[in-house]
Parts: structure tokens; sequence; C-alpha cells
């Protein structure tokens, strides 16, 4: 990492973007394993590969693209980050969330956040899409550490209202709206790459946590520290209550990709009614 503070940095992947668009995003997205078909969507899309974008890295994991899309979608600007790089892979938790950071700097004041999770609770099953309530952050670190940018946000943020209650109440209704139930639940977040022991998952589910994954948590607390809204959605891929789950990162993808007219049809009708 350079020298420049992290405003400095940020303001270089702003203008790295804007040779390529002046599209100022209403609503930014995260999309996990398996979800990225969502960035197909967009209308008159301007693709930007991370690779050409500073500060941002690319991920080494299959079903994760690693590009910004920005366009229109439902009317209204939208910023895309197709595919996420994880702390599994190697990387500083300050780049996993660099790239929230610049879409915030980009004008995006909220954030859709998406991941692939495994369901611990009982009444889970796969795919299901959990509307996210809490986290626990069990990733050993915290993408804050460090001297804080006052410009960015302040240097203790709250996180007791991470997920934006009112996000949440439109996300019901939209579900509602396409027919079916949205499960509510708390994530909890691991470092990851290996799955969860049957201990590890018992011990979860006696702090509280409803799904797991090795995501999300970071790209959360960077965007509640400057300022953004943030929704929350897993979809499970697989079940963990019924003992260890023998399924593999294909296994997710294709459970994810199941899930996908539903998980669509969400996101979809939460970014047309925003606002309303």
């Amino acid at each position: 990492m350079s020298k420049s503070t992290l405003s400095e940095r940020l303001e270089e992947a702003v203008k790295a973007v804007r040779k390529h668009t002046d599209i100022v995003p209403e609503v930014a997205m995260v999309l996990g394993s398996g979800l990225g078909s969502l960035a197909d969507e967009v209308e008159n899309p301007v693709e930007i590969p991370y690779k050409d974008i500073p500060g941002f890295s690319v991920s080494t994991v299959h079903g994760h693209v690693g590009s910004l899309i920005l366009g229109t979608l439902e009317g209204r600007s939208v910023a895309i980050l197709k595919g996420r790089v994880h702390f599994y892979e190697g990387h500083a938790m300050a780049d996993i969330v660099f790239p929230v950071r610049a879409l915030h700097a980009l004008g995006a004041q909220k954030l859709i956040v998406t991941n692939a999770a495994g369901g611990i609770r009982e009444d889970l099953s796969v795919g299901d899409l959990v509307l996210l309530t809490d986290h626990i952050n069990f990733m050993g670190t915290n993408p804050l550490i460090g001297p804080n940018d006052d410009k960015i946000g302040p240097r203790f943020p709250p996180m007791s209202r991470a997920y934006t209650p009112a996000l949440r109440e439109l996300a019901h209704a939209v579900a509602e709206e396409v027919g079916f139930k949205l499960a509510e639940g708390v994530y909890v977040a691991m470092s990851g790459p290996s799955y969860e022991t049957p201990a590890e998952i018992r011990m979860l589910h006696s702090f509280g946590a409803d799904v797991v994954g090795m995501s999300t948590v970071p790209e959360t607390i960077a965007a509640v520290h400057c300022g953004m809204q943030v929704l929350g959605i897993s979809c499970v891929t697989n079940v963990l209550h019924n003992g260890p789950s023998k399924d593999t990162h294909e296994d997710v993808l294709k459970a994810a990709a199941a899930a996908k007219p539903r998980f669509i049809n969400l996101v979809r009708g939460v970014v047309r009614n925003l606002g309303k």
C-alpha cells in the first residue's frame, strides 16, 4: 500500500472510473458467490475490470468475476461489484473494503450486500433468502483497525443498527409482493477458507448465529463507517443443522444459481421502490 492517505487513494479510484462514465450511483451492490448474474440485468452498462481501477484487488475465487458495472436498473443509477475479494485469499482488510468506500466516494448512499451462506438455524433450507438483521464478526480482525481518516468516518462508529431497518421493511414488502416470504437472521463471518467443524457450528448456534459465511461483515462495517445505509441478503446454499456439510464450492454455486430468479426479483423490487 502506498503512503498516500485513504482519501487520496479514493480520489485516484474515482478519477479512473470517471474516465469511463459520469454515472453517479444511487445504489451500490456487492454480489456474492453465484449471484453475479444480476449485473447482467443492468441497462446501458459500463463495465470496468478491477485491474483498471487503482486500489481494487482481483479475486482468485471461481464465481467472482472481478468487474465494476455502472448503469441503470429499474430506472435508478447503480454501481455493482461483480465479485469480491476475501480475507482467506490473503488480502488485507483495508483492500477488501476499499471498493465499497470507492462506491461511496462515487456517490452511492445505499449498499445492498449479498452472499452465499450456510444455514445454521433448523428451519432454513437450501435456496432460502435470509434478510440480515445483525452480524457477528468472528474473522479475528476489523477493517477499521489502523489510523482513522476522519474525512471517511468516525473513529468509533456504532454498529447497533448496521442493517438499516427501513430497507429491511421494504425488502419484506417486495418479497410478499412477488410471492415469497423472507426469512431473517444473524450472519456470522468466519475467516475461512476451510468450512466449519461440527463443534464450531454448535458453538455458532449457541451464540445466536443463523447463517455463516466468509464475507459481508467487513464491507458492512466499512459502509456504516462512511455513513451508508445497508441491506444484507444471504442465499442459503447448504444446511449445517443436519450434521457436517459435504457440499463443495461448486455445490454452493449451483444452489445460488437455483435461487437466482427470486433473488433478482427481490433486489430489482427493492431498487424500484427506494424512496417511495
